[in-house]
């Protein structure tokens, strides 16, 4: 009876972590065609590079740090399977972005100007493909494989049984549906203003795209990852943080190329030597801090001074692409 509870608690944590996630990267993904329709590709790029930036540095550095020191006196600890997988996503993810950028920046196009594009179209399917694979691998097939490791025990289950309801599951959907759907009106006045907003406050648009954006887009995120950490229910807080942006960049990303083949728009997935060599260094580090299973304050304080370095660099980066149009 225990263990079924156990299941049935880690199923809900799942279920909960993937709407979080989803309802929150919704801005990102009406923000994205919204300026593909503008035609402003280098935006969504930049904004969808920032989103997952700030996700697995800031937020998880800042969540790691508040729990650390909420739980000074012992190491904090998550499930370290449900880590590894978003891991091994997030690396396909940045192989699917790296090889358009290795392809374009070495000149070995088969066809010139046209190989970089189907190849993104080719690998956008394949990411599409696998994600949607991992929500099954997740949801239905191995649901017993990711227990939260804190959940174990009298302790874990007596918590979950003192906790009470705040909101009923209806009623946290609908209000996601409709902060989401404000945002979305918000939206549309954000990618109009945000290149006469580069230009009056002296950044440039690299900058605001891919660290100022995010930062206010993943707000939400932010405080909710905290919020659970400091609960000491770090696998919520991994789902909130490493999950979105697993979602970002199996789905997002690959949807937007797709959505911009509808639309005839040639978004792909070559997002410059710059933006392609943070995410890769990003994702290695993160993957190797998360690979113990631990977690502490001094962990979070790295990933966090890390984020400050990406954003000092994309500060000072100029961005050779100065139009919306590749």
């Amino acid at each position: 009876m225990k263990h079924c509870l156990l299941r049935t608690s880690n199923a809900y944590r799942q279920i909960g972590g993937l709407l979080n996630a989803t309802f929150g990267n919704a801005t990102e993904m009406i923000i994205s065609i919204y300026a593909l329709k503008s035609n402003m590709i280098r935006v969504v790029q930049q904004s969808l590079l920032g989103s997952i930036l700030s996700n697995m540095l800031l937020v998880l550095g800042c969540a790691f740090f508040t729990g650390g020191i909420a739980h000074y006196k012992k190491v904090q600890v998550f499930d370290k399977a449900a880590a590894i997988v978003n891991s091994g996503l997030l690396l396909m993810a940045v192989m699917g972005i790296l090889f358009p950028a290795v392809l374009y920046f070495t000149h070995s196009e088969v066809h010139e100007g046209k190989s970089v594009l189907s190849l993104s179209r080719f690998s956008s399917c394949i990411m599409l493909l696998a994600y949607a694979s991992y929500l099954f691998f997740q949801l239905r097939s191995q649901q017993n494989v990711y227990t939260p490791v804190n959940e174990e025990g009298d302790d874990g289950e007596n918590s979950d049984e003192e906790e009470e309801l705040e909101l009923t599951q209806w009623e946290a959907i609908a209000w996601l549906a409709i902060l989401t759907a404000w945002m979305s009106i918000l939206s549309g006045y954000l990618v109009d203003t945000i290149e006469g907003a580069s230009k009056s406050l002296n950044m440039s648009m690299a900058f605001i795209s891919v660290i100022l954006l995010p930062i206010v887009g993943n707000a939400a995120e932010h405080a909710s990852a905290i919020m659970f950490a400091v609960k000491d229910k770090l696998d919520i807080t991994i789902g909130v943080a490493i999950g979105s942006s697993t979602q970002i960049s199996m789905f997002v990303i690959p949807f937007c190329v797709v959505v911009g083949w509808c639309m005839g728009k040639e978004m792909d997935l070559n997002f410059q030597l710059f933006e392609t060599a943070t995410l890769f260094i990003t994702v290695l580090v993160v993957a190797f801090m998360m690979q113990e299973g631990t977690s502490n304050y001094f962990k979070g304080l790295m990933l966090v001074l890390c984020y400050l370095i990406v954003a000092a660099s994309f500060f000072v980066h100029d961005d050779p692409i100065k139009s919306g149009n590749d």
